[in-house]
């Protein structure tokens, strides 16, 4: 399984993408600009990081399509506007409270939801908990994996839309992670981009059974 990721450049896109202990989980990186079908078409994955400008993704929109459409899958995460480029996706934002975590005993409201999902025998539901920038409408019979104080999705895997897979999430782990703030965010590279290579394929090789 490869994945081919997405590389905006700033400081913590270079942090995570390229350093250890994550680079290895990237066959390959591309600039937003140069994500030509040429490139695409030679990976089971697409990922998109935190916080890339939906701008330089728009052109790209109907590769990103095609890529869908041939039973590929694209992982998206927070901050990076994936309503206006993947097809399915519909986002709300909310206020974000930056400073839960220091009232004692306060709780964000992120939970875990189908919690047989192969996803959580990597991650536990802590590791999902930090901030809150938004949530999404998932289609009908997406699989939500977690949802925000008022049961909206936060992370869901579509498998309905199209013909490939949709991962998507407000979630901005790289931003944070690469900032060096936020401890829960480095946790949940360490179960997700593991789980990614084992898992996130929807177009499995000629002679194997789906991925889940």
């Amino acid at each position: 399984m490869s994945v081919l990721a997405i590389h905006p450049g700033t400081y913590y896109h270079i942090q995570s993408l390229e350093h250890a202990p994550f680079a290895p989980y990237f066959d390959a990186l591309v600039r937003p600009e140069n994500l030509g079908w040429g490139e695409l078409e030679r990976y089971d994955v697409l990922f998109i990081p935190c916080r890339t400008p939906a701008d330089r993704i728009l052109p790209h929109r109907d590769i990103l399509q095609r890529y869908l459409d041939e039973g590929r899958t694209i992982i998206s995460t927070g901050e990076s506007h994936s309503e206006l480029y993947l097809p399915g996706v519909s986002f709300t934002p909310q206020p974000t409270n930056w400073w839960w975590w220091l009232t004692p005993g306060a709780d964000l409201g992120v939970r875990a939801v189908n919690t047989d999902h192969s996803l959580f025998r990597y991650l536990p539901e802590q590791d999902l908990t930090w901030h809150l920038h938004g949530w999404f409408d998932a289609p009908e019979g997406a699989t939500v994996l977690a949802v925000n104080e008022a049961g909206k999705p936060i992370l869901y895997v579509d498998d309905v839309s199209t013909n490939g897979r949709l991962i998507v999430t407000s979630l901005d782990p790289l931003f944070h992670h690469g900032s060096h703030f936020m401890p829960a965010t480095t946790r949940f590279l360490n179960g997700f981009l593991p789980w990614m290579r084992d898992h996130a394929r929807r177009r499995p090789p000629e002679g194997e059974g789906p991925q889940g």
